[in-house]
């Protein structure tokens, strides 16, 4: 398990037990763009599909934010899902969450992390992420 504290106090770890799953499914289903309607079982498989990073307050131990990876910790890595509750923004946690990930993954070795947002394009540039050549990749999405 991984786990670092930030400066002012609060807690990033990966422990998948210490996940506020009924938390992280509201905060996903019914404010993330990119998750607005995901059922409760599919954040389930998820959350048990992939690495789970959370950020925990200093104070009391409530979690603030949430992100996964998907990843084989060699090679490649997917950050996804990361969400920063409202009343933690705007002070650096997500900054810190996508920041300490991608160091976390590139000591396994981990040399290609990619993501997708429609609006934090700022944030990630500021941690070395790079917009992604489109004739590179590709994707399949499933139009039913």
């Amino acid at each position: 398990m991984f786990s670092l504290t930030h400066p002012d106090g609060w807690q990033l770890d990966t422990d998948p037990e210490r996940i506020d799953r009924e938390l992280v499914h509201h905060w996903l289903s019914t404010d993330a763009y990119w998750a607005l309607g995901r059922s409760r079982e599919t954040t389930e498989r998820a959350l048990a599909g992939s690495t789970p990073y959370g950020v925990y307050r200093p104070q009391d131990g409530g979690q603030v934010a949430i992100a996964r990876v998907v990843t084989d910790r060699a090679t490649f890595g997917w950050l996804c899902d990361l969400y920063v509750a409202p009343q933690a923004r705007g002070r650096g946690v997500g900054s810190w969450l996508a920041g300490s990930i991608r160091d976390h993954l590139a000591g396994y070795g981990v040399r290609r992390i990619a993501l997708s947002t429609a609006d934090a394009h700022g944030v990630y540039a500021k941690l070395g992420f790079t917009p992604a050549s489109a004739a590179q990749w590709m994707e399949w999405v499933d139009q039913r």
